[in-house]
């Protein structure tokens, strides 16, 4: 009995390993953040399997049922939209409950949005604290404040909408000196790396529109 957690690429489709399609062709049933997307991805690899929804609206219904399949010998594979599930996306309930039912889980290496934007930043890469996505509006304020005292390099995803606001409050609890650098659409076409302080990124997005995945690194303090 296993559950196999498969990464998928978060831009470029040649970012995904052989081992990571031959697990795909194996599967009995691949669980999929969105199912349009993933089903553009096995087209594209080839492939056809039975694709079931698991997203953060329905998982913990699902839960269940795709225990009771793992246990009975289906083989069930789960995908993100992009990069390795459970990292900013759905994946960890799934991965507990199969634990707790004495399943085991495997989780392929692959693509993480948040490796190479730390490793091209030329932020301290040696000590670093993976932060996701900020709260919205509740704890926002507090984790902010928090994090001003945060010595090891900080990894932030954003919204394309939030881009600028996000920045600005970070040169009000981080300094406006303080060394970011904000990556985005990575391993696509218009990929774009901006670097420098608070000030000086926030000055190179403030008048344009921009689109695409993002990831925020900060320097700590």
């Amino acid at each position: 009995m296993k559950l196999v957690l498969v990464p998928t690429p978060i831009g470029n489709l040649e970012d995904i390993t052989l081992r990571a399609i031959n697990v795909l062709k194996s599967a009995d049933l691949i669980l999929a953040e969105d199912t349009r997307n993933t089903g553009f991805l096995l087209k594209h690899l080839e492939i056809s399997k039975p694709l079931q929804s698991h997203h953060a609206f329905n998982e913990h219904q699902t839960l269940n049922k795709v225990i009771d399949r793992i246990k009975k010998g289906d083989k069930i594979v789960l995908v993100s939209d992009a990069g390795t599930p459970a990292i900013s996306d759905p994946g960890f309930l799934l991965v507990r409950e199969c634990l707790r039912n004495e399943i085991e889980v495997e989780c392929l290496p692959g693509p993480t949005a948040f490796v190479p934007a730390l490793v091209n930043s030329g932020l301290p890469c040696d000590r670093f604290t993976f932060e996701g996505f900020l709260p919205v509006k509740k704890g926002r304020q507090t984790r902010m404040k928090a994090l001003a005292e945060e010595e090891r390099t900080m990894i932030f995803y954003e919204s394309p909408f939030r881009l600028v606001k996000t920045l600005e409050q970070f040169t009000e609890y981080f300094g406006p000196e303080r060394q970011a650098c904000v990556s985005r659409e990575i391993t696509k076409m218009f990929e774009e790396n901006v670097r420098g302080t608070l000030t000086e990124v926030i000055a190179s997005f403030a008048n344009r529109t921009v689109k695409g995945e993002i990831v925020i690194v900060v320097a700590g303090k």
